[in-house]
């Protein structure tokens, strides 16, 4: 049994948006994860397709291994940096807006 991973790194995407796509295709086969992800409305789900996709020609590449047999065992969506930015507001007062990024791993196993 052998594990691949990909990751993409400050996605300019809110971890809590980007975790309600990953949890669709948690344990899914490769290629229905990514049939799944292509209907999705959810703007999420081009970011974790293109990871699930490096991770599979990764699997392909450096382990011979065949995107037919790949399945996804785990997605992790950690937090990246926040942007702190801000905007002047009625009465002298400042109200900050908070730009969050994620960290998405990939796991693909060619083990069910």
């Amino acid at each position: 049994m052998s594990e691949v991973r990909a990751m993409a790194r400050y996605v300019r995407m809110s971890p809590r948006k980007v975790r309600l796509v990953a949890d669709l295709v948690r344990g899914q086969k490769v290629q229905d994860a990514l049939n799944l992800l292509q209907f999705t409305p959810k703007y999420a789900a081009r970011e974790i397709a293109s990871v699930i996709l490096s991770a599979a020609a990764n699997a392909e590449e450096n382990h011979g291994l065949t995107r037919d047999d790949l399945t996804v065992k785990t997605v992790m969506i950690d937090d990246g940096s926040t942007l702190r930015r801000g905007y002047a507001a009625a009465r002298g007062r400042y109200k900050p807006t908070l730009h969050r990024s994620s960290h998405i791993t990939v796991v693909l196993s060619d083990q069910a």
